[in-house]
């Protein structure tokens, strides 16, 4: 199968900002090195990474744009990650991947690109391509081995659109405040700059079941915020998160790329609250987010709808479970609700999924994942190309996955 070497392409003129960022990033480390007069071992090089395969089968719908019903091995990553400290308040990191689900990339992405300075434990920065501090695990969603689970839940982390969530192009001040032995800490994030959609980002899919495209995908301009609560009992985390998207008037295309038109869309805000709790072997964890989005799409007479309201008020939970049952083996449940509530009654207005799942660590660097997923409900993972018979209104799901990492 052949891999586009090409990064992804995005309506901010990616191949214009890769070799800017690299540039930057180029230039740092060379700064560094020179005044410090230091060597290679002296910029404390860090490479790191993984591989992973997945394998579905699911009964009555094809998923995640695979032909699932008769089982697919289209689910393949790999990610490569490189971590310099040129000077003890300067750490540069850049981390590449290379993904295949279903139809959708095949491809190499750039995860993030970023320096950070940290000035002291109450303040630093970082800039360039960023991760977005905003949900509970949205920092993490990158790295399968760090957890437990194939499929995160749906509800608050789509898959397809895991590279746009991920990060932005811009900027995140950061920092802990301590409030005192008897109060806790509040960890804190706030970041701006241009969040960027590509063309086959999952966002997308409902456009593309509509015979419209997106050749170039979408940006928007966020600004947004976090704050964490350590709070005195150990292991206890609660949190707030906000972002705000500005309008947007984007261009789109239908009639297989022949018409031109636009999409138009309002400024909303994305907020999330979570909790989380960990002791010992146990973890728990619970999250609620809601993106309300009213937008419309206006193309040219003779198209027969020449305009096309775009709207959804999307609202999603998840509470999980976890427990590590010895130093190799973990098991966990989740169950994650997804509702569009301008949406008509009916199976497409809500995702219902029941997660039972579990993790054997072969070795240091050797891992294997189970997981069934029990989903009423279409309102998430499924796309109209792989289901031209129409959706039955539940799926079974079966995951397997096994990874390595370095």
């Amino acid at each position: 199968m052949p891999v586009n070497a090409d990064v992804e392409k995005s309506p901010m003129t990616f191949a214009r900002k890769i070799p800017c960022l690299c540039a930057s990033f180029a230039a740092l480390l060379a700064s560094a090195s020179a005044s410090a007069q230091t060597s290679l071992d002296d910029l404390n090089l860090q490479f790191h990474g993984y591989a992973a395969q997945g394998f579905l089968y699911t009964t009555h719908n094809n998923i995640l744009t695979t032909t699932s019903s008769n089982g697919s091995a289209a689910w393949t990553e790999a990610v490569v990650n490189l971590t310099a400290a040129p000077q003890p308040k300067l750490s540069i990191a850049v981390q590449a991947r290379y993904s295949l689900i279903g139809d959708l990339g095949n491809a190499i992405t750039l995860d993030f690109a970023a320096a950070d300075c940290k000035i002291n434990d109450k303040i630093g920065l970082r800039f360039g391509k960023v991760k977005t501090p905003s949900s509970l695990y949205n920092s993490m969603q990158d790295i399968d081995p760090a957890f437990m689970w194939s499929l995160l839940p749906q509800s608050v982390y789509p898959l397809l659109s895991r590279n746009s969530l991920l990060a932005l192009y811009g900027g995140v001040a950061y920092g802990t405040l301590p409030l005192g032995e008897k109060f806790g800490k509040i960890l804190y994030g706030s970041y701006g700059g241009q969040l960027a959609l590509n063309s086959s980002d999952g966002f997308l899919i409902p456009l593309k079941d509509q015979g419209l495209g997106a050749p170039n995908g979408f940006t928007d301009v966020v600004a947004g915020g976090s704050v964490r609560w350590k709070t005195p009992l150990r292991g206890l985390l609660v949190s707030a998160a906000d972002s705000h998207n500005g309008s947007s008037d984007l261009p789109v295309t239908a009639g297989g790329g022949v018409i031109s038109g636009s999409f138009a869309s309002r400024s909303f805000n994305n907020p999330t609250y979570s909790i989380s709790y960990d002791h010992s072997k146990l973890s728990l964890a619970s999250e609620y987010t809601r993106i309300p989005l009213s937008s419309v799409i206006s193309l040219p007479a003779p198209f027969p709808y020449p305009r096309i309201p775009y709207t959804f008020d999307n609202r999603g939970w998840y509470a999980m479970a976890s427990y590590k049952v010895t130093d190799k083996l973990s098991a966990g449940v989740y169950h994650s609700q997804f509702f569009n509530h301008a949406a008509a009654l009916g199976p497409a207005r809500f995702s219902k999924d029941w997660a039972l799942s579990g993790r054997y660590d072969m070795g240091q660097y050797v891992y294997a994942k189970a997981e069934q997923h029990f989903i009423d409900g279409t309102a998430v993972l499924y796309d109209t190309t792989q289901n031209t018979g129409g959706l039955k209104p539940d799926t079974r799901l079966s995951l397997l996955k096994i990874g390595v990492s370095f």
